[in-house]
């Protein structure tokens, strides 16, 4: 997911469900991650916050939660691409005591009047107590 587009859109109502499938509201999912109030317990709350960051059009948040060795110097979002949809298919380690960790999911969405999915094993590590994206493998 390392270099796809997003929309803007969720922001700060408070009402509106968090993109990334949680269920709860994106004021009280990964809106505090985006903010800055808040950081990732585990490695797939982070998976799940950078599709949220993809879904609303976040390159900021994108590039905090990249590991510097990897970290592109800047990110251009697509914003004819829009993000609708994420499952996490696995996950190993990325817990609160770990400090490595993967996830594999499908991100599915619609670019040019068509659908797609996005299909990639992300790796995670922690980083100062943070965790962050390192790479991934897409398949």
């Amino acid at each position: 997911m390392a270099k796809r587009g997003g929309r803007r859109g969720v922001g700060g109502e408070r009402s509106a469900a968090c993109p990334c499938g949680s269920g709860h509201p994106y004021a009280q999912c990964c809106g505090p991650l985006h903010r800055g109030t808040a950081d990732a317990p585990t490695a797939e709350a982070l998976m799940r916050s950078r599709f949220s960051a993809f879904a609303v059009g976040d390159a900021a948040y994108l590039l905090r939660s990249w590991h510097e060795s990897t970290r592109p110097a800047r990110l251009d979002l697509d914003p004819a691409q829009r993000w609708i949809r994420l499952e996490i298919v696995d996950t190993a380690a990325g817990g609160l005591f770990d400090s490595t960790g993967t996830v594999a999911f499908r991100a599915h969405y619609r670019a040019g009047g068509s659908a797609g999915t996005l299909v990639e094993r992300s790796r995670f590590v922690r980083t100062d107590g943070r965790w962050v994206y390192l790479d991934g493998d897409q398949t």
